[in-house]
């Protein structure tokens, strides 16, 4: 069922380390206007952004945008606002954990999965 809100969820935001935002960019998902509060959809995380940074690129993207559809993120980036994320319940946008370069993929930190699991009684 669409609603008339969701039909402008038509685009990709990502967070994640340099690798991650430039294979992003390289790939076509960039997104740059002018319109406040909706200058770019990508957040590149390194060593020195803090934990308050990420939430509020992480509340920009999930509540006050209206035009994400899906959040990639980071998973070891995801970790360090996992509550955020775990009690994130909105169908949109849908947030992805992905893996980055030099951080491996953990099944059992997905916030997805471990729902996944919940509904099925693992």
């Amino acid at each position: 069922m669409t609603t008339e809100s969701n039909k402008n969820r038509t685009l990709l935001a990502v967070m994640g380390d340099e690798d991650t935002i430039t294979g992003m960019l390289l790939a076509g998902i960039g997104q740059i206007s002018n319109e406040p509060n909706k200058e770019k959809n990508f957040v590149v995380v390194n060593d020195s952004t803090t934990e308050e940074e990420l939430a509020n690129a992480f509340t920009l993207f999930t509540q006050t945008r209206d035009d994400i559809g899906i959040l990639l993120i980071n998973q070891h980036v995801a970790d360090k606002i996992r509550i955020l994320i775990d009690t994130f319940t909105n169908p949109f946008p849908a947030i992805l954990e992905i893996p980055s370069k030099d951080h491996p993929y953990d099944p059992e930190k997905d916030s997805v999965l471990r729902r996944v699991r919940r509904l099925f009684g693992e």
